[in-house]
């Protein structure tokens, strides 16, 4: 099943496709094994996830979930959402920016030697801790099968959506957004498949 979540992954991938499967070649060729965890290509080590790739319209990129601990020397690490991310932090990739196989390896190995020393952040949120919006409160009393694929979702997944909704000050945008996400829900994705391709 994940062999075909991965060939699917990298094969649709359209705008990206030869840029993803360097990519791919460079993390394959270190300790990590291959595996899906949202929906994307992770790579774990002992169990444990140490980066995924991502794609998105822009760019492209490398996720380390424990990317906060690196030394980072090469200043290439990103936190995607200040704030709110302690530990993940991404490495991005453009047309013109292009991976660099040494300093990707250098940086799984000193994410796997972390990892060896015991070395996490651990969120302090639990992942059940947020508030149903009322948008999507209504929207359940309207749609049984949108509250039934819901409540299926992880209770992680269904933070980040009730995040997403109440994170936005305008009620416009938050009509948007909740017009956006609904056949996510249904499809029982989790958001990130808004941002990737």
């Amino acid at each position: 099943m994940a062999e075909e979540k991965l060939k699917e992954y990298f094969e649709g991938n359209t705008i990206w496709k030869e840029e993803l499967q360097k990519l791919r070649e460079i993390v394959i060729s270190t300790d990590l094994v291959e595996t899906v965890k949202w929906g994307m290509p992770a790579y774990t080590y002992n169990g444990k996830n140490v980066v995924g790739i991502a794609a998105f319209k822009e760019n492209y990129s490398l996720w380390f979930f424990q990317g906060s601990l690196l030394k980072d020397e090469k200043k290439l690490l990103v936190n995607a959402q200040k704030g709110k991310t302690k530990a993940m932090r991404h490495m991005k990739f453009s047309k013109t920016e292009k991976p660099k196989k040494t300093i990707i390896k250098s940086y799984i190995k000193e994410s796997i030697l972390n990892f060896e020393k015991g070395l996490t952040i651990r969120s302090t949120k639990k992942s059940t801790d947020y508030n149903l919006p009322t948008q999507l409160s209504e929207l359940f009393e309207k749609d049984k099968a949108a509250h039934r694929c819901f409540s299926e979702l992880t209770a992680a997944q269904q933070r980040d959506y009730a995040n997403y909704i109440s994170e936005a000050k305008r009620e416009a945008t938050k009509k948007s957004r909740l017009e956006k996400i609904v056949p996510l829900i249904l499809e029982g994705k989790p958001i990130n498949a808004l941002w990737t391709c």
